[in-house]
């Protein structure tokens, strides 16, 4: 009984050793976050289209995550002031009024927050509730633009979030952003992120507006944990163990909020933080909309259908501004609307970007076409002027034009007065084979009146060698495009319009 009992007391001191060295051991402190991030980009249309997308249901959603997660972010990629109809009178109010009712935690300008022209950006950035920035985006000297914030931190729950806002370097090409200058997005946008991280930043996340080639590489730094990326109007998720990903759709049809759930740990002085996502499908047709963004899309809704559902023709043939038709080959809306442009000024060609051709639908025979149609299918507001060109320049201009066809460029020109041959299989630059004006040979040294938009006078679409022809009506004295095209079809009553072999190419 004596053996017994020295175990019984051996066991004993070596458990309150083991308890006295339990107690001198720190122990690991753990805490358990759920942040929630909802991304939303290229919403250009107030209202819902066949019951899905619209502001209405886009506000329902950012205000029931919040309630339901304090820890939510509410993050814009860009694209909403433009193109839209009703874009087309206010230059994008609309969308900051719209979203003013449930404002974003950040917002980075799209290019389309530039189609009105800088000044136009600035004044709807300060009538905004939402903080806008981008941390690649400079006035011409290198300084800071008023209003435009850059990297912002957030702390949840001693969470520390840095968020790197990143707007599209190609965006001077595509857009009216005058003197600004855009450093490069992916190499700008790496650089903050690793410094974010170098500042202490717990969770690193890009809110960009960048293609997808461009998202590969940003995926691939490493240097994020969270991408949420517009541009490309589609939608998709991914996470490779490293970065979650959303590409936020288009009209705000279909979102994915993001759950991160996330476990921080300081042992020793060394914090750790580990997360896992999850990401939800949510398909907007199946909300409910938000009651009071609803009352405004409402009124907006009428002011539209008072001026716009006014019959001014009817189509006898079919009408094509599908996306791909109009960036992609001649299509028969794109020859209705630079038909209209060279009958409204007298020019002797005309050309227009197939990208600002915006509708991406088919009119069948016999559909009455309303001044809302036109609106909708130009709806940036953009001008038709007239410049005087010379033949090498007009060459210059349709090479550009087909030189990004396989990446689905809006610079892809419809023409009047053209007939052009191009080979899809040479080299950008020397991709034309010939090109006869009403019927001659374009003569590179002749001067021809051209009717084009302001927006590709000033450069748009890398149509820069416009700059150096003499301009005979600029955008102060041209007319909207839209109003030329209405203008035009009141006046036949019938429209026929129909693929005549202007835009060829080789051996077709």
């Amino acid at each position: 009984m004596s053996i017994n009992f020295r175990k019984f007391a051996a066991l004993a001191a070596g458990s309150a050793m083991l308890a006295a060295v339990g107690a001198a051991t720190p122990a690991l402190a753990q805490q358990e976050v759920k942040l929630t991030i909802l991304g939303i980009g290229d919403i250009y249309n107030f209202d819902e289209e066949k019951g899905r997308g619209g502001v209405a249901r886009l506000n329902a959603v950012a205000r029931a995550e919040r309630a339901a997660n304090p820890n939510t972010l509410y993050v814009f990629d860009g694209d909403m002031l433009s193109p839209s109809v009703l874009s087309g009178f206010d230059k994008g109010q609309n969308m900051i009024d719209l979203t003013n009712l449930v404002p974003f935690d950040i917002a980075v300008p799209g290019n389309h927050e530039f189609d009105f022209g800088v000044e136009n950006f600035l004044e709807k950035r300060a009538s905004s509730k939402a903080p806008w920035a981008a941390i690649n985006i400079t006035n011409a000297d290198g300084s800071p633009v008023e209003g435009l914030g850059g990297v912002m931190f957030k702390e949840f729950e001693g969470l520390k979030v840095a968020l790197i806002p990143v707007a599209q370097d190609t965006t001077p090409e595509v857009a009216n952003s005058g003197d600004l200058k855009f450093l490069p997005t992916v190499e700008t946008g790496i650089a903050a992120a690793r410094q974010a991280r170098a500042d202490g930043a717990d969770l690193v996340i890009g809110v960009v507006q960048t293609n997808q080639e461009n998202d590969r590489q940003l995926i691939a730094s490493k240097a994020f944990d969270v991408i949420i990326s517009g541009d490309d109007h589609s939608y998709a998720t991914s996470y490779d163990g490293i970065t979650a990903y959303v590409e936020t759709s288009i009209e705000g049809r279909f979102l994915s909020p993001v759950d991160l759930y996330v476990t921080i740990t300081e042992k020793d002085g060394k914090r750790k933080v580990r997360w896992v996502p999850d990401f939800r499908f949510i398909d907007t047709a199946r909300v409910t909309p938000d009651p009071e963004t609803q009352k405004m899309v409402d009124a907006f809704r009428k002011k539209l259908d008072e001026s716009l559902n006014v019959v001014i023709g009817v189509t006898e043939s079919v009408l094509d501004s599908r996306r791909n038709a109009v960036r992609g080959g001649e299509a028969t809306m794109g020859n209705l609307v630079v038909d209209a442009m060279r009958a409204a000024t007298g020019a002797d060609i005309a050309i227009t970007n197939g990208g600002g051709i915006r509708a991406d639908r088919i009119y069948e025979a016999g559909t009455k076409l309303t001044r809302r149609d036109i609106m909708t299918e130009l709806p940036f507001g953009n001008a038709t002027v007239l410049v005087e060109v010379t033949g090498q320049q007009v060459l210059e201009a349709l090479e550009n034009g087909f030189s990004k066809v396989e990446k689905g460029s809006g610079r892809f020109p419809q023409v009047s007065g053209l007939e052009v041959v191009w080979d899809p299989a040479a080299p950008p630059g020397s991709r034309v084979v010939s090109v006869k004006v009403n019927g001659a040979d374009l003569d590179v040294n002749a001067r021809y009146r051209l009717a084009t938009n302001d927006y590709m006078l000033n450069g748009g679409d890398g149509y820069t060698m416009l700059r150096e022809g003499r301009v005979l009506i600029d955008q102060g004295n041209g007319n909207l495009m839209a109003n030329d095209v209405i203008a035009y079809i009141e006046k036949m009553g019938k429209v026929n319009v129909k693929v005549e072999g202007r835009i060829r190419t080789v051996g077709n």
